[in-house]
């Protein structure tokens, strides 16, 4: 059984370590859920293990995560194709935003996708679900050593 990760977040500090695990994590719009009687934002997504040494036949591996962000008082979205319920989204960044400090916090999607969620404080949790699976797709970006060949 692979370890999983479990990960809360309570600063900027914590919530830059989310964002690292949960770079490249591929999420269904179906799988979006906000609960707005609950003040809470949930989502589970395909999550790369970054943290995860590749395999002996070198795959890499994903798993199933779900990522909760408590006292979430509005939701603001930018080009979110909420009426396509299976269209994944890659999911690059989790942050707060820079001008309103820890009162908002952005998930930025490829393709000029984000939401703004904007809390009373930051309380967010990510955990791991069930088993890894094996993949042979590494994500690469521009400014990868890697994505230089």
């Amino acid at each position: 059984m692979a370890e999983r990760l479990k990960l809360k977040a309570l600063d900027a500090e914590d919530l830059a370590v989310v964002s690292a695990a949960m770079q490249d994590a591929l999420v269904a719009v179906k799988d979006i859920g906000w609960f707005r009687d609950e003040n809470r934002l949930a989502l589970v997504a395909s999550r790369f293990r970054w943290e995860a040494p590749a395999g002996p036949a070198g795959e890499f591996s994903r798993t199933h995560a779900a990522l909760v962000f408590d006292d979430v008082r509005d939701l603001k979205q930018r080009n979110l194709p909420l009426a396509e319920r299976d269209r994944l989204l890659d999911l690059l960044s989790v942050r707060l935003d820079a001008e309103s400090g820890d009162k908002h916090i952005v998930l930025d999607f490829a393709g000029d996708r984000a939401m703004r969620l904007e809390v009373g404080r930051l309380v967010c949790r990510l955990e791991d679900l069930g088993e890894p699976w094996p993949t042979w797709c590494k994500p690469s970006h521009p400014g990868d050593p890697e994505a230089w060949r």
